[in-house]
């Protein structure tokens, strides 16, 4: 049912769908997963891609700043790799055991009167695990995750690398084979007056490109205009601001550039945003995304 005002009129919720992280945004950063992530991508570059180890800050920090991730920088300067082992290999081996189930913050979730989606530049295997040991599967309709926006190739991106700087350079051949002639993008930078606008495309599709997340609200029919993004990345913010949403910096108390609410955990959400108990709880069809969002990953027991 709607709530009224005083005068009798029907009140519409200001949301119609909560749009979440997963990564350091659900679970604590204390959890070392994003310095594990990092180590393990710094790995699968030297020993997958052939890259030298020295020079992998230098190159890790180009393609961070330039890519968004450093995934989708490798995929840009010429690596072509299985997309599922690059996951398998960067969070597979990721310290599950640091995570703990959470009943406060299921419970906050359930309590929530609003349709929730997950939206993570992870695979949906990593997704699903972090999820279910959180104890939070069935808390949301539905997952957008890497394979929603990144049809097979063989390819993969991190979600556990956002807003992670490190360093890293030039490339060689490896294991896996580089589909084209490597980009020196360490050289190209090292140029006088070099230009990003000469930089060659990825054909990887995530956040924090704005264009990756049109794409998935496009997937989810979800309206930007009633969508609450939850994120720890201040990029990822600053981007879905971009397109529409309004948005939710999760990590700090400060809030940054692009974000409209910030909280320190997760767990501080009602406190911070009491508002969102008090609007109508609505099905999927009413709120305009069927249960077909997220179609990577319907949320399963």
């Amino acid at each position: 049912m709607e709530s009224e005002n005083c005068y009798g009129q029907v009140e519409q919720p200001k949301y119609d769908c909560l749009l979440f992280d997963l990564d350091d945004t659900l679970y604590p950063y204390s959890t070392g997963f994003a310095d594990a992530c990092t180590n393990n991508i710094k790995d699968f570059m030297v020993e997958k891609l052939g890259i030298d180890r020295t020079v992998i800050p230098e190159l890790g920090n180009l393609l961070y700043k330039n890519y968004g991730t450093t995934m989708a920088g490798l995929r840009a300067i010429g690596y072509d790799f299985d997309y599922d082992e690059y996951h398998s290999f960067v969070h597979g081996r990721l310290p599950y055991e640091n995570l703990k189930p959470d009943p406060v913050l299921r419970s906050l979730l359930l309590s929530l009167p609003i349709p929730k989606v997950i939206f993570t530049n992870a695979d949906k295997v990593h997704a699903v695990k972090a999820l279910n040991i959180l104890g939070l599967e069935d808390c949301f309709e539905a997952i957008i995750c890497f394979e929603t926006l990144n049809p097979v190739h063989k390819n993969i991106v991190s979600d556990d690398e956002d807003d992670i700087q490190f360093t890293g350079s030039r490339s060689s051949s490896s294991i896996t084979h580089a589909s084209t002639e490597i980009f020196d993008i360490v050289a190209h930078f090292s140029q006088p007056n070099a230009s990003t606008s000469s930089l060659p495309k990825t054909p990887v599709v995530c956040k924090p490109s704005a264009h990756a997340i049109e794409n998935a609200l496009k997937i989810g029919k979800i309206n930007p205009q009633r969508t609450l993004f939850f994120e720890d990345s201040v990029r990822n913010i600053q981007s879905g601001k971009l397109v529409g949403l309004d948005t939710v910096l999760v990590g700090t108390s400060q809030r940054a550039k692009g974000a409209d609410y910030a909280l320190e955990s997760i767990h501080n959400l009602r406190d911070a945003l009491p508002e969102l108990w008090v609007a109508v709880n609505k099905s999927s069809s009413e709120v305009g995304y069927s249960d077909k969002v997220a179609v990577e990953m319907p949320m399963t027991a």
